[in-house]
């Protein structure tokens, strides 16, 4: 009774039926809904009144004021959030694969639902690799709707953020405690041509696996690989870049010693120069 689950019985007040499912739902969801409607709604309007301000502030800035160092995660993510809930036209994203957690999608999601819902284009490059993370997946699924893209390429270098072609915002730190807040210019329109660069040579999501193996016996993986060892790099160095972990990596390798013959590491890397897979177009 006090959860509002059961109510008298019309018929024989002694008894107490089930209230449907449906309306037991509806009654717990009704508030949450609404809840978020009006936070939404208060966010909307706190950038609105916030808006003219910005601006003032950055026609007095001085260029040294164009950088912004942002420490701790909670500025990173406030810094975020504002620059998200300023952006009116597109956003641009590389996000490379990680083991992120649960807690940093669900926020990526709050933050990036609002700007569909404005009709914010979005487009978003990951690794081949989130291809298989169920993770990211679900992830996507939920954001499917509105002008929402995703492509992904082997090998991304690091994380990237950019508003409206104004602010960008970039990491320091491998562990991601420390960003830059990007306002110049020159630096933002440099950044957007590098995206752009990437994302005419990535796959759209919706275009299959990218891991087709070619006449020769060779991934595309594999091939991205070899052109990593024969530059020297050990395999966590590999897999980080490639955005797989150490095991699937050290996996491939093994796979592709064993397409072309070698023994050892050391002949692996002979070979892949010798078979000229690395001068092929894949």
């Amino acid at each position: 009774m006090e959860f509002a689950l059961l109510h008298p019985d019309p018929d024989d007040a002694e008894w107490l039926r089930p209230v449907p499912p449906s309306v037991a739902l509806a009654q717990r969801l009704n508030p949450i809904e609404r809840e978020i409607t009006e936070r939404r709604r208060l966010s909307v309007e706190l950038s609105d009144i916030f808006e003219p301000f910005m601006a003032l502030s950055l026609q007095g800035a001085a260029p040294t004021h164009s950088i912004t160092v942002l420490e701790g995660g909670d500025r990173i993510n406030a810094a975020l959030n504002l620059a998200t809930a300023q952006c009116r036209a597109e956003m641009l994203t590389i996000q490379p694969s990680d083991r992120g957690s649960e807690r940093s999608l669900l926020q990526g999601l709050e933050r990036d639902r609002p700007l569909i819902e404005r009709g914010v284009r979005i487009r978003t490059l990951y690794q081949h690799t989130a291809r298989y993370n169920p993770e990211r997946l679900a992830y996507v699924a939920q954001l499917s709707d509105g002008k929402v893209e995703y492509r992904t390429i082997d090998e991304l270098v690091e994380r990237l953020i950019v508003c409206d072609e104004t602010v960008a915002f970039i990491p320091t730190r491998d562990d991601q405690q420390v960003a830059l807040e990007l306002r110049h210019p020159g630096l933002v329109r440099y950044l957007v041509k590098v995206f752009e660069f990437v994302w005419g040579r990535a796959v759209p999501l919706t275009a299959g696996a990218p891991y087709e193996t070619a006449a020769d016996g060779i991934t595309n993986i594999q091939h991205s690989i070899a052109k990593l060892l024969v530059e020297g790099h050990v395999d966590e160095a590999i897999a980080r870049r490639l955005g797989m972990n150490v095991r699937t990596c050290r996996a491939h390798i093994a796979k592709l010693a064993t397409a072309l013959g070698s023994g050892s590491r050391a002949q692996l890397g002979f070979l892949i120069a010798q078979s000229g897979i690395l001068e092929q177009d894949h």
